[in-house]
């Protein structure tokens, strides 16, 4: 016996949601932004990288990376549970189940053993002094096989919708509503988020990456609280309560919290001739530091997006309707712009923070581009 259906978070009619489509569409241009970034000058790893050496370059750079990534990818997971439990509701476990494995499970395969080795032949081929070889001659020495790049944010997602569908089936119920949390809570739920992120950076540091599976657990506390927070948000109608208020004091704490906070970090980083890894390994002091913030300034700008975007950003736009309707198939496709972007420019005589500037605009436009005729491809635009 099902439990029975309740209501989900976002109770008013689809054209009065419009502002989950406009996040989504934001969140998916600052993933390009992220990795072109990456790509010419802010810290990481990428399919290929030629990093400027420009100092005034590389320290708005690291800011942008570092600024993101406190956020977008646990904000992916919040706004993806928001529609989890009615989802579930409305088709019973089995069918739930076989078409999340449709859904997330296909769009895996399919960058894993098709777009991901060419992904790097690309990198490999016209970006060193070697001679250059044919496709089939680098998958005949290929043995990357199992890599979900930039889909372990899938491969996550699907791990944790399951669970959510073992835990329904198991217990027969869902999970209880609960009141609207307010914003000092957010907080204190935020530092003890960054207190657990610090001692897991002890055993994962960030940038350690567990293959084949992609994730970086150093990261993952915020991804496995917000997916969390979105099941809850969905069945106690958080969003439909989010007010102003709220959302402009957390949009002044975000602010604080980078335009004092970051410069703190380099002030003291130079002063006291820390390392960077002193950051990014649990252990150290700095690192303590630096996680705490990182959930403050993450929970911080998610709150203010919600509660600005609901009361703001709700009108119709049907240009970022449209571009929304693509936000999958970006996400999926946008290495492949990017990296083709990156290789096609990789010989001009420029410096490469120029060539962020010219690349990074240029690889959202035409990664929302390919993304359009990807959605209207049939078949295909029933999975992504």
């Amino acid at each position: 016996m099902s439990a029975p259906v309740q209501q989900p978070a976002l109770i008013q009619p689809q054209n009065k949601i419009n502002f989950i489509d406009h996040l989504k569409v934001v969140l998916t241009v600052l993933v390009v932004l992220h990795h072109a970034a990456i790509t010419y000058g802010a810290p990481g790893g990428w399919y290929m990288t030629q990093k400027t050496t420009l100092a005034g370059a590389i320290a708005p750079m690291t800011v942008f990376v570092a600024v993101n990534q406190s956020f977008f990818m646990g904000f992916f997971f919040f706004l993806s549970a928001l529609f989890v439990p009615l989802s579930y509701d409305k088709k019973g476990p089995r069918k739930f189940i076989a078409d999340r494995l449709l859904r997330l499970g296909l769009p895996l395969v399919f960058y894993s053993f098709v777009l991901s080795p060419f992904l790097s032949f690309m990198p490999y081929n016209f970006t060193g002094r070697r001679d250059h070889i044919t496709y089939a001659q680098y998958l005949a020495g290929f043995d990357g096989w199992i890599n979900f790049g930039v889909l372990w944010f899938v491969l996550a997602l699907l791990i944790f919708t399951l669970l959510y569908a073992l835990y329904r089936v198991i217990t027969k119920s869902d999970i209880k509503p609960k009141p609207l949390p307010i914003l000092s809570n957010i907080l204190f739920f935020a530092l003890a988020i960054g207190v657990i992120t610090y001692w897991v950076r002890i055993v994962y540091p960030v940038g350690i990456v567990i293959k084949p599976l992609g994730f970086q657990l150093g990261h993952f506390p915020q991804y496995v609280a917000m997916f969390i927070m979105g099941l809850v948000a969905s069945r106690s109608k958080w969003i439909n309560a989010a007010d102003l208020a709220t959302g402009k004091k957390s949009r002044n704490i975000a602010l604080g919290l980078v335009l004092i906070g970051m410069p703190l970090f380099f002030i003291v980083r130079a002063w006291l001739k820390y390392p960077v890894e002193a950051y990014n390994i649990g252990g150290h002091w700095p690192s303590l530091w630096y996680a705490v913030w990182e959930q403050l300034l993450g929970f911080s700008i998610v709150t203010a997006l919600l509660c600005i975007g609901k009361n703001k950003w709700n009108g119709p736009l049907a240009f970022l309707n449209k571009l929304s309707r693509s936000a999958f198939a970006v996400y999926i496709f946008h290495p492949l712009v990017l990296i083709g972007l990156s290789v096609l420019t990789y010989e001009w005589d420029l410096e490469p923070a120029l060539k962020f500037l010219i690349v990074g605009p240029l690889a959202v436009a035409g990664s929302f581009g390919l993304g359009l005729l990807i959605v209207r491809i049939p078949g295909v635009n029933k999975i992504i």
